[in-house]
């Protein structure tokens, strides 16, 4: 006889139906699992039969062959545990076979016939309610999955044990309620920061527009500072990018409980990190902190220390919104829409420029070093402003600066205008760093004397395509935090200053 158990094999956020088949039959005694099956899931066999034996089961003295189908697809992980377990069980009778056809399992067995949480059951659940089937998980992890959907079925038990009685009707299993995390501690205060008044307007603008932005200051300026207040001034998860957002942190093991949140994640990266690190990849092509950040912001510090190809290997993220790591035997795409903020010195030794600051190396120092950093990376961000360092006096003023509370009440109305506007394109909820290339005119809605300020920039400044669209962005977005309909003259000026274009062609 061969019983049937459905679970699902991950490809990126995907979650692939795969169909456990178990067949126990006369032969020589083994236990043999075949599909293209990784370490874990080949170890599985030791887990299975240790969790039988703790629940009042045994092998029987039989040939036990577990088949993975599709068998060309590779397995990988420890999620298979349990349907592999149930499958057995099935086969010899000890649970009804048909029952389990209306369910997709995964979950890990310990040596005692408990099961521990794996990864990425949200995504699982959510195919799983598209297959029109219900969810059994461990218990840990039901509160992630009752998440997918309100009315499907979901068994979420602390043991094998009480699974089996379940189907025996001697316990009954509740259904797991969805669980939100609490909100975190408070974030930091824009209102902590002294001075940078230049700065902090940057940083609104950033907000307003989810657009990307580069700090260049020596060190102590403020700039982490500065990045670190972002979250406080955007706006929570929609549902939408909520679900996004918790699919990828689910699929790396980084839902606390199955708990959801809706903040928007900061993944703050060091330096050392590497391509995979940042971009993903890896021998089971999990997401990097360029995935993990999507919906939210990835800062990185001291940019230059980072390798030139790790920050290269972010121009397509940055780009199309999505990371695509190609293997030989499969290929993965995790989304990945962020906000970048980034910071630097302007110089190895961190000062130059600075009043009463004389670098040994002259200003071969900085052209070196600002040049570990690639001129197409650069000409994706929005923003490249100044950061100098804080005077005394503004150390020593009395009282608090604006709050970042105040700030991000002008960041949502903001981002309410090119919410209203984007839908009523068909766009959903987009920001305006996110405008479609073929849009962006439609939307920006200059009036006559910014086109004609904007086409003599562009020819004098030389700028990029790319260039030239993401100055039209930043001055929409600056026209909706003045509430204004049309983009003039001078809210292209403000945005053609704030990213850096004079100052960066006068440097040259």
């Amino acid at each position: 006889m061969v019983s049937r158990v459905t679970t699902v094999a991950f490809q990126g956020i995907e979650a692939v139906p795969v169909d456990v088949q178990v067949m126990v039959g006369p032969g020589m005694v083994a236990f043999t699992i075949v599909g293209l099956p990784d370490k874990a899931v080949g170890e599985s066999r030791e887990r299975v039969r240790a969790a039988l034996l703790a629940s009042g089961l045994a092998l029987p003295a039989k040939r036990v062959t577990v088949n993975l189908a599709p068998a060309d697809l590779p397995k990988e992980g420890s999620h298979y545990d349990l349907p592999i377990a149930l499958g057995i069980m099935a086969a010899i009778g000890a649970i009804p076979a048909d029952m389990l056809a209306d369910y997709v399992v995964l979950g890990e067995l310990g040596l005692d016939g408990r099961l521990a949480p794996v990864a990425g059951v949200l995504p699982a659940a959510i195919g799983a309610n598209g297959l029109g089937k219900g969810l059994i998980c461990p218990a840990d992890c039901g509160p992630e999955a009752a998440w997918a959907d309100s009315e499907m079925s979901i068994l979420a038990p602390r043991s094998l044990i009480q699974l089996a009685n379940h189907f025996k009707g001697t316990q009954v299993l509740s259904r797991p309620a969805p669980k939100l995390r609490g909100p975190a501690g408070d974030l930091p205060d824009l209102a902590d920061v002294k001075g940078q008044e230049s700065a902090k307007r940057a940083l609104e603008i950033a907000a307003a527009g989810g657009h990307n932005l580069l700090m260049v200051g020596p060190p102590g300026a403020g700039k982490s500072m500065l990045a670190s207040r972002l979250p406080s001034l955007l706006p929570p998860l929609s549902p939408r990018e909520l679900l996004e957002v918790s699919m990828i942190a689910s699929l790396a093991g980084e839902l606390a409980d199955g708990r959801l949140t809706d903040r928007r994640p900061f993944r703050a990266p060091h330096h050392s990190a590497s391509m995979a690190a940042l971009v993903g990849g890896g021998l089971r092509a999990r997401p990097g902190e360029v995935s993990l950040a999507h919906n939210g912001v990835l800062f990185l510090d001291e940019l230059p220390e980072f390798q030139p190809q790790v920050l290269d290997s972010l121009r397509q993220p940055l780009e199309t919104g999505e990371t695509v790591i190609a293997r030989a035997n499969h290929r993965v795409t995790y989304p990945s829409r962020i906000q970048l903020i980034t910071a630097m010195n302007p110089c190895r030794c961190g000062y130059a420029g600075e009043p009463g600051h004389v670098c040994r190396r002259g200003p071969r120092c900085a052209i070196e070093y600002q040049g570990r950093v690639s001129g197409p990376f650069l000409d994706r961000i929005d923003l490249r402003i100044e950061v100098p360092a804080v005077s005394a006096s503004d150390l020593l003023a009395p009282g608090k600066a604006e709050s970042s509370a105040s700030v991000a009440a002008r960041v949502a109305m903001a981002r309410d205008i090119q919410r209203n506007r984007s839908r009523a394109l068909g766009l959903g909820e987009c920001p305006n760093a996110r405008l479609p290339a073929g849009l962006v005119d439609e939307m920006t809605g200059m009036d006559a004397a910014g086109r004609s300020f904007l086409t003599d920039a562009a020819n004098t400044l030389a700028l990029s395509a790319r260039g030239y669209h993401r100055v039209l962005k930043l001055g929409r977005t600056l026209a909706d935090l003045d509430g204004a309909d049309t983009v003039s003259r001078l809210h292209l000026a403000e945005a053609l200053s704030l990213r850096g274009e004079t100052v960066l062609r006068q440097a040259a």
